[in-house]
């Protein structure tokens, strides 16, 4: 006789296995609970100052001094990201196992490649000019997802870059497939080419960029894409807002979200709420909305328990058609530069979409450096 004991529709056997797999494998992005658990910008911690991609000296001391439950060596071991005096590197990898249950379908699960990048970081002038690239190698054949200049105008507080690059808007989650990355299209897998001006002051930082407004493709009319955000960062607490407007030949889209996050001790709270207006949808356009809550519980010293709820409108002119995403994901990272990921998502849609109530499970090791 077998047994098998059954988690959110997750085989307990099929986990265990892949964590034990994983654990014998050879390899964090930042995420902005991080940034409001220590009361930093996002800027603090990545070359990016909306957060994202390359860590900073300060994010690289930071992953092995205060994420880490464990540091392996000494201080003379500690890394910077620099390899030469104009030069710094880094990089991520993910390897996931997937399960998803999908009704009146057949369970599936399989190991994949979620993420391979390198970044480099060319600083020509320190602190002040530099050419950034961010190389994507896997899944797929490998893509350019970001090549900019980035020159501080005045060092520290305002800069301009150019080039390929992720727009800012709202908060930069890990999972792109959040429903508000989703609405707003704006993520670590769609940059866009244009400029960004940038400032830092004081509690404030704030974004503007003018892009194509094609996720990366060519361009094939004069319309332009500009996005703005905004926030205002306290120790504890911080709020901030995003717009933007995409003039297309197929029809304008407006946006604008609100986002925020809340410390209360060991467990920092996060929300975004994102609105559309896309008039390139069908004959009137149509109206969305999308908001993540998320609760972050830091149990201990490289322990996290994250758990995120999701509301997703698709057509405010539908009603009944709404659409939710739970997630319980618990993050291990055990020793620097190595993160071990574990979660359930249950998806909850309209009954007469079996893909819109499945059930997901996954174990992730991330390496980072």
């Amino acid at each position: 006789m077998t047994m098998r004991t059954r988690f959110m529709g997750l085989p307990f056997f099929r986990v265990a296995a892949a964590v034990l797999l994983l654990a014998f494998a050879a390899t964090s992005q930042a995420e902005p609970y991080l940034a409001a658990q220590m009361g930093l910008k996002c800027g603090q911690c990545h070359v990016n100052p909306t957060g994202g991609g390359m860590r900073t000296l300060f994010g690289n001391t930071f992953a092995q001094t205060q994420l880490a439950a464990k540091r392996i060596g000494g201080d003379e071991d500690l890394w910077t990201g620099q390899v030469m005096k104009f030069l710094s590197v880094g990089g991520n990898a993910r390897a996931n196992f997937n399960f998803a249950d999908v009704p009146h379908q057949s369970s599936t699960d399989g190991f994949a490649v979620e993420e391979a990048r390198a970044y480099l970081d060319f600083g020509v002038i320190p602190n002040r000019l530099s050419v950034y690239i961010d190389q994507r190698f896997a899944p797929g054949n490998a893509t350019n997802m970001e090549a900019n200049v980035r020159y501080w105008i005045t060092e520290g507080s305002l800069y301009v870059k150019a080039g390929r690059m992720y727009l800012p808007f709202g908060y930069r989650f890990e999972d792109d497939n959040a429903f508000v990355r989703q609405l707003s299209g704006i993520n670590m897998q769609a940059p866009d080419e244009g400029v960004e001006v940038g400032i830092e002051k004081g509690l404030w930082t704030a974004q503007l960029a003018v892009s194509n407004g094609t996720a990366g493709a060519p361009e094939i009319d004069k319309g332009k894409q500009v996005v703005a955000r905004a926030e205002f960062v306290q120790s504890a607490w911080r709020v901030g807002a995003s717009a933007g407007f995409n003039d297309t030949a197929a029809g304008n889209r407006s946006m604008a979200g609100v986002f925020g996050a809340y410390r209360a001790g060991p467990v920092v709270l996060l929300g975004e709420l994102d609105y559309i207006d896309d008039k390139s949808i069908g004959v009137s356009g149509r109206k969305l909305a999308a908001t993540l809550a998320e609760a972050d519980w830091k149990m201990a010293q490289g322990h996290n328990l994250k758990l995120t709820h999701e509301w997703f409108e698709p057509d405010r002119d539908v009603d009944e058609d709404e659409q939710t995403r739970t997630s319980l994901v618990y993050e291990w990272s055990p020793i620097q530069f190595l993160q071990l990921r574990a979660g359930v998502r249950v998806y909850d849609g309209i009954p007469q979409n079996d893909l819109q109530n499945r059930k997901q499970g996954f174990v992730q090791l991330h390496g980072f450096f």
